[in-house]
This record gives C-alpha cells, structure tokens and sequence, in this order.
C-alpha cells in the first residue's frame, strides 16, 4: 500500500510517519498535491497554519477533490481535518469542501488547547477497532459542519463542544492527534489503513 503524506512545509513529521509504516506501507512524502493524490492512501496531516496549507494544496486542488470523490481513502488529522472543509477563519485559500462549513476560532476555554482531552458519543467503525476515550489535541481552531450528521465523535473544550471524528464514505477527519495519543491512536491510524486496504 502506498501511502502519501502531503506535505504544506511546515512541520516535523516523523512521529507520523512512524505509526503510519508500522504495518509494512510505503510511506512517501509528496509535495506536490496532483501526484499525492494519485497514492493508494491520501494523508493530510495536522502541522501549519490553513491559509499557508491551502496555499500549497490550491495547484492540485481539483485533483484532490476528484480523487476523494472517486473514493481514494483519506485521513485528514487537526488542520487536515479542517482542510476537508470549505475555508477557515485561520486564513485564506479553499478547502477541499469534502464536508460544508468551516474552521472557527475555538472558544470556551484557553487556546491553543494543548493535552489530552476525552473523546464523546463516539460511533465510527474506526473507534470500535481502536476504542479511544482520550486523545491528545493540539489546535486553536475546529470544525463547523453545516450537517452535524457527518459527526462521529465529539469532545469538549470549556463550555465549547466541537467535533472530534467526521466521516463522509472513505474520508475521515480527526481534530485529535492520533498519532500522539499513544497505544489507542497508533491502533485508529492501523485500523483505519486496514479498512483503506479493503
């Protein structure tokens, strides 16, 4: 399996890397967002800032979309998952649109939300092979789905509920960090390249 890792520049990537080859996938990481998209797995991960991401991802942004349309597996993580959305107040630049609504500014409690947080109400096949209740976080920005029905598990920042998993076919979006949230992450981003494989 052949999975790509887009990278927007802008941050340290091995810890993903890391869990995502630990079944034997080819782990290649890609600039250039056409030819991510043309992988077995698309992987966008959770380091930078929206508008300098959506920056680098707009060259390739029609192909992108296509792809995920076509059914290509993605795995969105914190400002992956908001990549998946329309825009983000964070910054300029479209996202991939493949839920509507956008990134807001957090609110209710300190930001950035940094540590671990629980994760609520979750319903994913993803989180039934790799029960997860705590996850760690590290954002300043969250989901706004116009359709809550995408939502597949929330969590709570202060008096702030926001979504924590989003699903729509073979995309799903994390606001969490699995790949720092210890044994139970690990074991989401391991299930969910086993369901890809499918």
């Amino acid at each position: 399996m052949r999975v790509s890792v887009f990278d927007y520049g802008a941050g340290n990537l091995h810890s993903l890397i890391k869990t995502l080859a630990r079944d034997g996938a080819r782990v290649e990481i890609e600039t250039d967002p056409s030819r991510a998209a043309r992988a077995d797995v698309l992987v966008l991960p959770g380091v930078g800032a929206f508008g300098h991401a959506a920056s680098r991802m707009s060259a390739g942004l029609a192909d992108m979309r296509s792809a995920l349309g076509d059914g290509l597996p993605c795995l969105g993580i914190c400002l992956g998952m908001q990549l998946l959305f329309d825009g983000s107040d964070e910054g300029e630049g479209a996202g991939l649109g493949v839920f509507s609504g956008r990134a807001l500014r957090l609110e209710g409690g300190r930001v950035p939300q940094i540590g671990w947080n629980t994760i609520e109400d979750g319903d994913d096949p993803l989180l039934e092979a790799a029960p997860l209740s705590i996850a760690y976080y590290a954002n300043s920005y969250v989901c706004h789905p116009d359709d809550s029905s995408s939502v597949h598990a929330w969590s709570t920042h202060g008096d702030a509920r926001f979504p924590a998993l989003v699903r729509s076919g073979r995309t799903v979006g994390v606001q969490f960090h699995p790949e720092k949230s210890s044994t139970a992450g690990v074991e989401l981003v391991r299930a969910f390249l086993s369901e890809a494989a499918r």
